[in-house]
């Protein structure tokens, strides 16, 4: 799809590079992925050298083969057929034409910007299918694992950021740099990202740096632990 390639590029070129120059001063070590698609974050990561470990998550069936085929061959990169939500359990996925916009959340068909896709792709609804995906949460995955120092967690999960925020109440306090998306599309119901900012204040996180797409449609933004010690 000319679509998909057109933003591919943008991503990989543009978006990604300047996160990836502004995190190379942060001797980031850890990487939580959470929303790891077929591993674009993955790959523009492991340009940073302090990075020694990578757990990734990605429930989508077809898209986690991708990524085993891609990265399994790799020690340092942990690969989980899993979604992060707020509750441990199993939810229903909508996949979309552009998988990387597949979600758990409840879309809102009536949005401009879900009618304005749709028509980008040549579809009436440009959701194709639904999949069974099991879900965990930070706090039960990571239990009994302490987190080194400048870990990163970042969360592309299409609307369903505040819920990943939420079943991680207790593990947060060992993160030291959130990176989170921020969609000025309006296309899920229910959804707002001042709930996502608000709960990260109120566990000790300040904004760092925002980075916008170059079709300004979305931002990924940079939040870091005011702890001193993390």
């Amino acid at each position: 799809m000319i679509i998909d390639k057109i933003l591919s590029f943008l991503d990989r070129n543009i978006h990604k590079r300047r996160i990836i120059k502004f995190l190379k001063n942060e001797s980031i070590k850890t990487v939580i992925d959470i929303g790891a698609h077929k591993g674009e974050f993955i790959k523009s990561i492991l340009n940073i050298s302090s990075v020694t470990n990578i757990v990734a998550f990605e429930p989508q069936k077809n898209i986690f083969e991708f990524l085993q085929k891609t990265f399994s061959a790799n020690k340092h990169i942990e690969l989980n057929n899993l979604a992060i939500a707020e509750k441990a359990g199993k939810k229903i996925m909508k996949i979309n034409k552009l998988s990387d916009t597949s979600t758990l959340n409840e879309i809102d068909n009536s949005s401009l910007y879900f009618k304005f896709k749709s028509l980008l792709l040549y579809e009436k609804n440009s959701i194709i299918s639904e999949q069974e995906v099991l879900t965990t949460t930070i706090d039960l995955f990571f239990h009994n694992i302490e987190f080194s120092k400048k870990t990163l967690m970042k969360i592309d999960t299409e609307g369903y950021e505040y819920n990943v925020l939420k079943g991680s109440e207790n593990k947060i306090k060992e993160i030291k740099f959130i990176l989170i998306e921020n969609q000025f599309s309006k296309m899920y119901k229910n959804v707002t990202f001042e709930d996502c900012h608000q709960f990260l204040i109120n566990h000790n996180f300040k904004l760092l740096k925002k980075f916008k797409f170059p079709t300004l449609h979305y931002e990924d933004r940079l939040y870091v632990n005011q702890v001193d010690n993390i």
